[in-house]
């Protein structure tokens, strides 16, 4: 680039000379014809010393500085894709430990709900036996008191009856006689309860 530029400047300063010997003779210096060779010169010299310390010294700087950015930024750019897999690995495994733990936690939910469930069942079969032994306890129980009543029943009678007539009459009257008057009253009231 630099070339072109000196080779246009080169060209431009061949043809001012043309139009310069046109003009007059007078005026300003850098146009007088004279003096263009030595300007054409340093012209040359300094333009050549500026391209060498351009191309040598300072565009070798700049490319190191570019090639070192360049070189960042794609080591940026690789450090910022493995960060990003990594994330979403990260993300991927939480997810993973989040459903693993959902599901661990509803096996466990429906462990323990089977387990009160089976409880619930034993205490309730458990309670059952206990209910249909009290019942049966119940039942022998009555059984046991009806069959006896009619005979406890009677006894109370005789005794009452003995007690009444000796306190109304003063009279002690044979218990045995009282106990059939007794058995034979309550022997009627069965069967007539029974009729109904």
């Amino acid at each position: 680039m630099l070339l072109r530029l000196f080779s246009h400047l080169i060209l431009i300063s061949f043809l001012s000379i043309n139009f310069a010997e046109s003009s007059e003779s007078g005026g300003m210096p850098q146009l007088n014809p004279e003096f263009w060779f030595s300007q054409i010169f340093w012209l040359i010299i300094t333009f050549g010393i500026l391209f060498i310390t351009l191309s040598k010294l300072i565009l070798p700087k700049i490319s190191e500085t570019l090639e070192v950015r360049k070189s960042q930024i794609s080591e940026n750019i690789e450090a910022a894709e493995k960060e990003r897999e990594e994330s979403e690995n990260k993300i991927k495994e939480y997810e993973k430990i989040i459903l693993d733990s959902k599901t661990e936690a509803k096996n466990y939910f429906n462990k323990a709900r089977e387990k009160i469930l089976k409880d619930i069942d034993k205490k309730k079969e458990i309670l059952e036996s206990e209910i249909n032994e009290e019942i049966n306890k119940a039942e022998i129980e009555i059984s046991e008191f009806v069959s006896n009543s009619p005979e406890k029943i009677n006894k109370i009678a005789a005794e009452t009856s003995s007690d009444l007539i000796k306190q109304l009459i003063g009279i002690e009257v044979n218990n045995s006689s009282i106990a059939a008057i007794v058995e034979d009253i309550s022997r009627k009231v069965r069967e007539k309860n029974h009729e109904i």
